[in-house]
């Protein structure tokens, strides 16, 4: 089991920065590890009425990757020695706005995710 816990959100005036956290347990990334390491931890986002979209991704090896919408905007790293995943969102639109979770793929094809944290952003 990972369990995972974001925190970092809140409302912000447009323009503005947030950087959530991700702390995850239970588990660990590794690139050759076992069945139950993790493959990739995600940060997706769903705004009242829409669909889950996915926004950023960090894989075993550390590759990052991000949806249109936010590139240039959004960076995802990871600090393995706190077991966080960050998010830090700068240049904040309103459309940005939603529910941001945190999940973890494991290599066993388990996915896990955050209870999310609610992120406004004003304009």
């Amino acid at each position: 089991q990972v369990h995972l816990v974001e925190s970092g959100g809140g409302l912000v005036q447009a323009g503005g920065s947030l950087r959530l956290s991700c702390a995850y347990s239970g588990s660990t990334f590794s690139i050759t590890g076992s069945t139950f390491s993790i493959n990739a931890m995600n940060w997706y986002r769903q705004a009242p009425g829409n669909q889950r979209e996915l926004v950023a991704v960090i894989s075993s090896g550390g590759s990052t990757n991000y949806a249109d919408s936010v590139k240039g905007r959004f960076t995802i790293s990871r600090d393995n020695a706190k077991n966080i995943v960050y998010l830090q969102m700068n240049s904040l639109k309103p459309e940005d706005t939603a529910v941001y979770y945190c999940n973890a793929d494991r290599r066993d094809s388990i996915r896990f995710w955050g209870q999310g944290t609610q992120v406004t952003v004003s304009s």
